[in-house]
C-alpha cells in the first residue's frame, strides 16, 4: 500500500506510572519511545534498568480498531496523543505480565465513559541495545532542538541588527511624515478659524438687515393705522346729525309754542263764544306741540 511507505515518525515521551514497587530502579518513571506509520506502530520502553518492546503489527491495529469501533487512522492518532505526550488526565499504569512481560495501560474518556487501553511489552532480547537506541534519540533530540534555539537566536540577533541599521532611516521618514501631518492640522485648524469667522459675520449682516426691515414695516403699519382712524372720524354718517337737530329745533319750538299760546285749547270754551270747532291753524299748532311732547318724552 502507498500509505505504508510513508515516512515513519518517532516521538518519545517521559511518564509517570504506578509501579508495583516504588522503591525498585526508576521510580515510577518510563521512557518510552515510539514509532508512528500509518497503520501501525512499535515502542520500546525502559525504566533505567530493563527495557521491553512491543511491535503492533497492522493485523492487530485493524482488530483493536475494530473493537473500538474507530477506523485505523483515528486509533493510532489518540494512542499517540497519549504515548507521544503525557496527559495529566489521564492514569497510566506499568505491571507485570508474567514470564518478565510487562503491561502498559492509560485512561481516557469517551463521551462521559473513562475507557483504559493497554499493549503487552516482551521484555527486549538486547536491553542494553533497546536503552541505548533510546538514549541516542534522546541526545539527538536535544541537540536538534539546540541548534533550533541557535538559529532562532541567531535569526533574531539578525534581524535586530537590520532593523539597527534602518532605524535612522525609519525614524527620519517618521519625522517627516509627523512634520507633514502638523503643518496640514494646523492649516485645517486656519481655515477652520476663517469660516466660522466668515458665518459670524454673515449672521451678523443678515440680522441687521433684518430689523431695519422690521422697524421700516413697523412704522409703515403705524402711519395706515392713524390714516384709517382719521378716515373713520371724517367720513361720520351725516343723517344721524341732522337727526339729531332736528329733534333738538322740534323741542324748542314746542316749548316756545306752550309759553306764547297757554289759552289754546282743543275743546270749546264755557261761554260758547267763538266757533264749536277751532281754526286750522291752531289744529295744526296742536297736532305740532303733541309731537314735540312725544318725542320729548322719548
Amino acid at each position: 500500500m502507498a500509505t505504508s511507505s510513508a515516512a515513519p515518525r518517532h516521538s518519545c515521551a517521559k511518564l509517570s506510572v504506578a509501579v508495583e514497587d516504588p522503591k525498585a530502579a526508576g521510580g515510577g518513571a518510563l521512557f518510552v519511545k515510539a514509532t508512528w506509520l500509518p497503520t501501525r506502530f512499535s515502542l520500546a520502553v525502559t525504566d533505567g534498568a530493563g527495557a521491553w518492546v512491543a511491535d503492533a503489527s497492522d493485523a492487530e491495529v485493524r482488530l483493536r480498531a475494530e473493537q473500538w469501533d474507530q477506523p485505523v487512522p483515528e486509533y493510532l492518532a489518540l494512542a499517540e496523543r497519549y504515548l507521544a505526550f503525557q496527559q495529566p488526565e489521564s492514569t497510566y499504569t506499568f505491571h507485570d505480565a508474567g514470564n518478565g512481560n510487562r503491561r502498559l495501560s492509560w485512561t481516557f474518556e469517551r463521551q462521559g465513559t473513562k475507557l483504559e487501553w493497554r499493549w503487552k511489552l516482551q521484555r527486549s532480547p538486547n536491553t542494553q541495545q533497546t536503552i541505548s537506541e533510546i538514549l541516542d534519540f534522546l541526545m539527538d533530540a536535544n541537540i536538534r532542538l539546540r541548534a533550533m534555539a541557535l538559529t532562532g537566536i541567531t535569526k533574531i540577533a539578525i534581524e535586530n541588527h537590520i532593523v539597527n541599521c534602518l532605524s535612522g532611516e525609519e525614524v527620519v521618514k517618521k519625522t517627516q511624515s509627523f512634520d507633514k501631518l502638523k503643518q496640514e492640522a494646523e492649516k485645517c485648524l486656519q481655515q477652520s478659524e476663517r469660516f466660522n469667522k466668515e458665518k459670524a459675520d454673515f449672521e451678523q449682516a443678515t440680522f441687521s438687515k433684518f430689523v431695519a426691515v422690521l422697524n421700516s414695516k413697523k412704522a409703515k403699519l403705524r402711519q395706515l393705522r392713524d390714516k384709517v382712524a382719521e378716515l373713520e372720524s371724517a367720513d361720520k354718517p351725516p343723517k344721524e346729525e341732522e337727526e339729531e337737530e332736528n329733534s333738538t329745533d322740534r323741542t324748542e319750538l314746542f316749548e316756545e309754542g306752550s309759553d306764547k299760546d297757554p289759552s289754546i285749547n282743543d275743546e270749546p270754551s264755557e261761554t260758547g263764544s267763538g266757533d264749536v270747532h277751532s281754526s286750522p291753524e291752531k289744529s295744526a299748532a296742536t297736532s305740532r306741540g303733541r309731537r314735540g311732547r312725544k318725542r320729548t318724552r322719548k
